[in-house]
Parts: structure tokens; C-alpha cells; sequence
């Protein structure tokens, strides 16, 4: 459904992409990750149409990006971070305006507002003014209104960043409802909702793919087992984590205060040895567990690679 091609953008000396590659299977829900300025908004507005790419080329439901944008609309939604909103009319007149602009005829734009306002738990909230909508209230109106017209493919950008965790619980829900029915591209910097939802994982840093895997495939692939401990005092974890450094079995050591996170690369020696070790310290332990690696220390591995290289 959406296919990129060695994709380069370049705003004078800063390229925003450089040599983006990107396949999205239909029906999929897409997590598209990076962190803040790798390239995910331009890709959108790229997909969207709302910007040229420098170089390379990019297809959207079949549809050359650089061929007429108004059949591209007809086939793709769009949410951005921000969605915009006539805050006079109600979510009834805003859709049905919408759906006029799709060129949906009377009755069918009637039952399509009705059908998503209820889908985005709007409905007794149609007659009033979208001015007085909370942010996920609007947050919720813009998936209807990226879904008007039945799209193929749904862009959405950061569509929970700004939300309060009731207003992001209630949009991930939704777009999880959306799988099968639709292409989804969900651009986030939030891991734990993209871990949530989405099937598949694309990473990108400095405006390249990083990897691009089934979420389990990635987690299978490139996830370390991890151990965490708490002690007693933050001089005493940071002594300690010196020393677990220079053992074998330690692939990386993060010290948060009195916490020390530890990524190891055989589990079994670490289990061993990693108690042993405090105690030959005199370290004084709260808290010791073997923690189920996330999203997000994947995402974190990955992306500080390539930051070093």
C-alpha cells in the first residue's frame, strides 16, 4: 500500500531524509518511530502530498506521488499532530462539509456521519460546537474526519503526543479497531503506544530506516534480556555498575540514581554472578528483578548505534 524508494529531502544544507526506504503491506498497523527531527512529519507531508521530495520516489495505494494529487486524496486520510477545525460548526456539519468535498452523495453522507460519530464516541456530542472540544475530543473528530471517505490508506501523525492518558487510551483503542480495515501509517515517538498497537515497527535516525520488522520478529531479534536493581545508595550503584561494565557477560549499564539497569548477552552467567557481585561490593539491594525488555530498549539500542557511527 505504501512503497518509498530511496527517498531524499533537503531543505538547503539539512537533509531530512537521506535514502529512505519504506514498504507497508495492506492492512497493516504501521508503527513509524524515530526520535524528534528524524524524518517522520516530512515523510508524511511527502505521502500526503504536501511536499516534493528532493530525489527518489514514493507510491501510496498504487498511486505515483508525482501524478495528480487529487486522485491521491481520494484514496489516503489524513490526521496531523494538530488538526484544524472550523470551531463554529458542530461535528455533524464539519463531516457532512467534509463529506461534500469528497463529493459523497446526500444519504450517504448522512449514515457516514452518524457511523462515525459513533465510532469515535462523538455521537451525543454532534450538535455542539466543536470550540468548546477538549484536545481529544478534536483528537477523535480528526480520525472521522480522515475516514469520511472510506480511505485505503490513514496517515496519522503523532495522533496521542498532546492527550491525557484517558484521551490517548480512548484513540489508541480506536485505531486499533482499524487493522484489516484500512492501511495505517502511525508516525509516534512514543514507544509504549506504538508497542500497543501497531503489527509491524519501521525505525528512523537521520532520516534513514533503521530497521523495519513484524513488532515480535524485532523484539526477538534485537531484544536483551535485562536485569534491574535498586540499592540503597546512588554512590554504591554507580561503584557497582563500574564493575559490572567490565564483565563478559555485560552488554550495556545504564544508572538512574539508585537504580541500575543492566543489558546482558548470556543470561544464565549473569544470573550467576550478578548477586555475587553486589555482595563482594557491599551492596545493599532493595529491590533485584529480571525485567522483560520493551519497545523502547530496542528502539534506544538502535538508535544510539547509529548515533555513535
Amino acid at each position: 500500500m505504501i512503497q518509498v524508494e530511496n527517498l531524499h529531502k533537503h531543505y538547503g544544507p539539512v537533509h531530512a531524509l537521506d535514502g529512505l526506504n519504506l514498504t507497508v503491506e495492506p492492512g497493516t498497523v504501521f508503527g513509524f518511530l524515530g526520535p524528534n527531527g528524524a524524518g517522520k512529519t516530512t515523510t508524511l507531508r511527502i505521502l500526503t502530498g504536501l511536499a516534493r521530495p528532493t530525489s527518489g520516489r514514493a507510491s501510496v495505494a498504487g498511486i505515483d506521488l508525482a501524478s495528480d494529487g487529487r486522485t491521491l486524496s481520494r484514496r489516503i486520510g489524513f490526521l496531523p499532530e494538530e488538526p484544524a477545525f472550523y470551531s463554529w460548526m458542530t461535528p455533524r456539519e464539519f463531516l457532512d462539509y467534509l463529506g461534500r468535498l469528497h463529493g459523497l452523495p446526500s444519504l450517504e453522507r448522512a449514515a457516514r456521519t452518524k457511523e462515525l460519530l459513533a465510532l469515535v464516541n462523538l455521537d451525543e456530542a454532534g450538535k455542539r460546537r466543536i470550540g468548546g472540544f477538549s484536545h481529544g475530543m478534536r483528537q477523535r473528530l480528526g480520525l472521522a474526519a480522515a475516514l469520511v471517505h472510506n480511505p485505503e490508506v490513514l496517515l496519522l501523525d503523532e495522533p496521542v503526543s498532546a492527550l491525557d492518558p484517558s484521551g490517548r487510551k480512548e484513540v489508541l483503542e480506536f485505531i486499533e479497531t482499524l487493522g484489516g480495515k484500512c492501511t495505517v501509517l502511525m508516525s509516534s515517538h512514543i514507544l509504549e503506544d506504538v508497542e500497543r498497537v501497531c503489527s509491524v515497527v519501521g525505525i528512523i535516525a537521520r532520516g534513514r530506516m533503521l530497521v523495519q520488522s513484524p513488532r515480535q520478529a524485532l523484539m526477538d531479534r534485537y531484544a536483551q534480556p535485562i536485569f534491574e536493581a535498586e540499592v540503597t545508595e546512588a554512590a554504591s550503584a554507580r561503584r557497582w555498575a563500574e564493575m559490572i561494565r567490565i564483565q563478559p557477560w555485560a552488554a550495556g549499564v545504564v544508572v538512574d540514581g539508585e537504580v541500575v539497569r543492566v543489558t546482558v548477552k548470556d543470561i544464565a552467567q549473569a544470573r550467576r554472578e550478578m548477586l555475587a557481585s553486589a555482595v563482594a561490593q557491599e551492596v545493599l539491594l532493595r529491590r533485584f528483578e529480571e525485567t522483560r525488555p520493551s519497545l523502547e530498549d530496542v528502539f534506544l539500542q538502535l538508535v544510539n548505534k547509529e548515533a555513535v557511527q
